[in-house]
């Protein structure tokens, strides 16, 4: 370990159950410096920082870790905060009912001489926490106001104040726009010549090698590689990541539409908050089976509540007119849409695309319970029988059905998500973020997938903020921007500029 190296994790080896999740596993990080720490999702990476940040105590791993050349042992999260370590996990961990400002200074409110607390300081100071990241919201403002984006940067800030030698962010940018992006990517390159030393975990390659200044790959709980960044490329590092040769990273497959599968006439979802104001304004458009329809738009646009709505799961003003397969159908509720053969993966897997408390096997059969059972109960073989075909058709990796769900790596978390559907034959399916917060490999498996339910008939309906993704996949595309549809074309009159000039109302 040179003389400028903060920190050094030597052989660090953990075990979950006799399954090894870490095997000797090696990671420096020098001061001042941005580490990439990548790899796909289930390769250790965040049990390897949870054991830095005393998430996982010490004597439950082996190994030793050395900050500033010294030995250290955390045996919790405070221990390791103490010593200058701040994570950012990728699921935040907000008070959603305590505002901006009791987040931020959450645990260590300053107070006056008499031990009240110092509400002025604390707004002020955290005024000047958000500051730093951009941020423009009413620190009194309680926190589940906030869109997922500004929860991400308030979840930032909170880090910042506590000024770390080191800032580990797991997926940071995962919910944020491209703006808010690249704000970030620019303070994390200013905070590294005031001298703070980060790792960095993305599976966004591209942001990776904008900041970092060694990427260090992880593939099955193993060290695979480290790299100085100007002596590898992109196309090297997934190599290692995936251990095999990625040839096409969107695989999609051409497939001739059938006739009109659903048709949304004159929707319109009025906005949460302001009781005026429509979220979705009179919104109309079709799409048929076989087809993959691509929904893009800025984050605001209203992407996610058009789709939620036709679903169900919001309410609409007034009565959109619903056709499917040609029928005029009314949808009043997630229940009706489930029956007449829609399904929806919700952009946040955790919040409400599948139930934490319940297993697998469970999480895969929820939708499907009348398929699986008999005058009201649930026939065990026959389930059985339904999740093991799709566990073993998607490749999910898990020891058993009977695991947690919690348990399983971000992809195959979605996959379960998926085959949840699958299992009902769905008619119409839409995908809000399908491949949010999962590796490459995950994702082309994700890919083929969505092309084999087209090539059998489903229609569906994808959300992406990930053009380069979007536009490699779909057939034909909506531009969603301030709540209407600014353009419509087909796959083969599509470019990157010409959505975004629709959703951000430059067009021509």
């Amino acid at each position: 370990m040179g003389a400028d190296a903060l920190l050094e994790m030597k052989n660090i080896t953990k075990k979950f159950f006799g399954v090894t999740a870490l095997d000797n596993v090696n990671l420096d990080l020098r001061q001042g410096e941005i580490l990439g720490l990548v790899g796909e999702n289930g390769a250790g990476k965040s049990t390897l920082m949870k054991i830095l940040s005393g998430a996982y105590p010490a004597g439950t791993y082996d190994g030793e870790i050395y900050l500033d050349g010294q030995l250290r042992t955390f045996q919790n999260k405070h221990q390791s905060e103490v010593a200058g370590i701040e994570m950012i996990y990728q699921e935040i961990s907000l008070h959603l009912d305590l505002t901006v400002a009791e987040n931020i200074f959450l645990g260590r409110l300053p107070s006056k001489k008499n031990f009240w607390v110092d509400w002025n300081r604390v707004y002020q100071e955290a005024r000047l926490a958000l500051e730093m990241v951009n941020l423009k919201v009413d620190v009194r403002k309680p926190v589940r106001s906030l869109s997922t984006s500004q929860q991400q940067l308030v979840a930032i800030a909170k880090a910042l104040v506590r000024r770390p030698k080191i800032l580990v962010l797991d997926e940071p940018t995962s919910a944020l726009t491209e703006a808010e992006t690249k704000n970030l990517l620019e303070l994390l390159l200013k905070l590294k010549t005031d001298g703070v030393s980060c790792i960095y975990i993305s599976h966004k390659l591209d942001e990776v090698f904008t900041i970092a200044d060694r990427i260090t790959v992880l593939r099955d709980g193993r060290t695979i590689a480290a790299y100085e960044r100007q002596a590898v490329d992109p196309e090297r590092v997934v190599e290692d990541m995936v251990g095999r040769k990625i040839t096409n990273m969107y695989p999609k497959l051409e497939v001739t539409p059938g006739p009109e599968a659903l048709r949304v006439e004159h929707l319109t979802v009025p906005h949460p908050l302001a009781t005026k104001k429509n979220i979705i304004e009179d919104v109309s458009f079709t799409v048929r089976k076989g087809e993959i329809l691509g929904l893009a738009g800025l984050v605001g646009s209203g992407r996610s509540e058009l789709v939620n709505a036709v679903f169900g799961a919001l309410p609409t003003r007034g009565e959109p007119a619903i056709y499917l397969e040609g029928r005029q159908v009314r949808i009043k509720n997630p229940l009706q849409a489930i029956q007449l053969g829609l399904g929806l993966v919700t952009e946040d897997r955790r919040r409400s695309g599948f139930v934490g408390t319940l297993n697998i096997r469970q999480n895969i059969s929820l939708a499907s319970l009348g398929k699986i059972s008999r005058r009201g109960f649930i026939i065990p073989s026959k389930e059985m029988k339904e999740v093991g075909r799709l566990v073993r058709q998607l490749q999910i990796k898990a020891p058993s059905t009977e695991k947690s769900v919690l348990a399983l790596s971000g992809g195959n978390q979605q996959k379960v998500v998926l085959a949840k559907w699958l299992l009902r034959d769905v008619k119409v399916l839409f995908l809000d973020e399908p491949t949010r917060g999962i590796d490459v490999g995950a994702k082309i498996e994700i890919y083929n997938l969505i092309n084999t339910l087209a090539q059998n008939g489903v229609a569906i309906v994808m959300i992406s903020s990930e053009l380069p993704e979007l536009l490699s996949m779909c057939d034909r595309f909506l531009v969603l921007a301030k709540g209407k549809i600014q353009d419509e074309f087909y796959r083969h009159e599509a470019s990157q500029e010409r959505v975004m000039r629709a959703a951000t109302g430059l067009l021509a």
